[in-house]
């Protein structure tokens, strides 16, 4: 070791690849133009000690600390209730109105064809329908699966 506070220390490949990556962010950030930049990861890859590595980054500033993870607030459970806290009857008005509209749409390009046409606003109403009444029936809400309380 040397006087200098360890910076004759030898370096391994990942020293290298972060330094090279450091300055392919400094490139991003604007510090850096590309010929100086390809200069410069020669240097990096070329040093074999902490001083030698540490020169090529002298004129540069410190890479800040990565910021800390925030953790995941934990959210209470919600009452049990339909979708958005709302009771399972709330649930089947969107299901009334999409499917209003649909049997307009239907109604209107029928007699515009001067016959009717094939009903396909049945597979719109058919299969939310059923999962509707399924979830009406057994207390479930759309989402949750959690069942109402009386």
């Amino acid at each position: 070791m040397t006087g200098q506070g360890g910076t004759g220390i030898r370096i391994g490949d990942d020293e290298r690849e972060r330094g090279a990556a450091r300055l392919a962010a400094d490139v991003g950030a604007g510090r850096l133009g590309l010929a100086e930049y390809e200069d410069r990861v020669g240097q990096v890859y070329a040093a074999r000690t902490r001083a030698e590595l540490d020169a090529v980054f002298a004129d540069l500033p410190a890479p800040r600390a990565a910021a800390r993870p925030i953790p995941a607030r934990r959210v209470p459970p919600r009452p049990s209730r339909g979708a958005r806290g709302l009771p399972m009857a709330a649930a089947w008005v969107p299901w009334l109105a999409v499917n209003a509209i649909c049997l307009v749409v239907w109604l209107a390009t029928s007699l515009g064809a001067g016959h009717p046409l094939p009903f396909w606003p049945i597979w719109v109403a058919g299969p939310w329908g059923a999962m509707l009444l399924l979830g009406t029936l057994s207390g479930h809400r759309a989402c949750g699966g959690r069942r109402h309380s009386p």
